[in-house]
């Protein structure tokens, strides 16, 4: 991928709309489950990575112009996923509890890692 003029502009609007729908689905999630855990963190994390397991499968099989992967991947899902919120809460966890600290660690890292894998495959199975 180049880093052309449309690139760049395809990433800032991609990083302007998955911020915004961070922020918005974080703050929907926490408001109707409050909970100490940061629920609304883990949810865009794992939705996030099974979207990008989905679209890396389904740029394997499909042309698609290197904008369009940069907006969606590098763009949209690298603002909306965010392992700088996870590092900090997961931190400051450790001050209320050691479990949940613990929990948020694992959950975070095998659920991206599972949901981006479970993505890839379901693509790859219907673009068989």
């Amino acid at each position: 991928m180049s880093l052309s003029w449309q690139t760049i502009l395809a990433i800032g609007l991609g990083g302007f709309l998955g911020a915004i729908a961070r922020a918005y689905s974080v703050h929907i999630t926490n408001k109707y489950i409050p909970l100490e855990f940061p629920i609304g963190i883990l949810l865009v994390n794992v939705i996030g990575s099974f979207i990008i397991g989905m679209l890396f499968a389904y740029f394997s099989h499909v042309s698609v112009e290197d904008t369009t992967k940069a907006f969606l991947t590098t763009g949209f899902l690298g603002a909306l996923t965010t392992y700088s919120t996870f590092a900090i809460e997961s931190y400051l966890l450790f001050g209320t509890s050691i479990y949940l600290a613990i929990s948020n660690m694992a959950l975070n890292l095998f659920g991206t890692v599972l949901a981006a894998g479970t993505g890839y495959k379901l693509i790859q199975f219907f673009i068989r």
